[in-house]
């Protein structure tokens, strides 16, 4: 994919149908752990699936002749997809037991696999559930640090942690595009830090109109067509 931004009316995310919807789709499989008693924070989750897109991006195997790099280019083609199931358990053995990366947060684990056909999930993660993703945080995150990049959550949208965690690696994916290889760079070494805050009700539309990155959902599920979900906010795109 090019370093330059991706105009809405050719986003990968947007509504209206086009070229995109003409390729095969294929959608990147996120797992989130969920264990009984001891659930991750929502805002650790959304942070750990964010960073977890861009592992997958940055991973050697995605890209060039890596064994998942036509894949990767095949789902970058299309739409982008993700979805978001839950795992604990065996559940989660079986998952880890398939070829991907786990990324770990504070209290939250993810994996992400390659990117595989909208009807050719492997059995292990298409029996696991998507709903039942409704999670909270235990207190009030604090207040993001302006020197890594923030992915705002849109304050007027109410959706569940599965659908949340999908939104934010779409945003994380967005300003990964949007970096020069030197950015990108930067970021992967530094362990890609970032931070998922759900922005002031007062200082979204102002968020929304400065040039940042921006996620237009294409309205498969919970959300209507086109619905603003999030702005990136990385540093260097200021």
């Amino acid at each position: 994919m090019s370093n330059e931004s991706t105009p809405v009316n050719e986003s990968p995310f947007r509504s209206e149908p086009g070229d995109r919807d003409i390729a095969p789709q294929f959608v990147l499989p996120l797992v989130v752990r969920i264990e009984r008693g001891a659930p991750p924070a929502r805002t650790d989750a959304l942070e750990t699936a964010a960073r977890a897109v861009l592992v997958m991006l940055s991973d050697e195997r995605s890209l060039g002749d890596g064994a998942w790099a036509e894949a990767v280019r095949a789902w970058q083609d299309a739409r982008i997809r993700k979805v978001v199931r839950r795992a604990r358990g065996a559940e989660w053995r079986r998952a880890e037991a398939l070829p991907g990366v786990t990324v770990t947060g504070k209290s939250a684990e993810v994996r992400v696999f390659p990117p595989v056909p909208l009807d050719g999930w492997p059995k292990d993660l298409a029996r696991l559930q998507v709903s039942g993703t409704d999670l909270d945080d235990p207190e009030p995150p604090v207040a993001a640090d302006g020197s890594v990049p923030v992915l705002w959550m849109n304050p007027e949208l109410d959706m569940s942690a599965g659908k949340a965690m999908a939104q934010a690696g779409h945003g994380g994916q967005l300003a990964w595009w949007e970096l020069s290889q030197e950015e990108r760079a930067a970021w992967r070494d530094a362990g890609f830090p970032l931070a998922v805050r759900t922005a002031d009700p007062g200082r979204w539309g102002e968020l929304t109109t400065i040039g940042l990155p921006l996620v237009r959902d294409a309205g498969f599920t919970e959300i209507a067509p086109g619905s603003c979900t999030v702005v990136a906010d990385h540093p260097a795109l200021r």
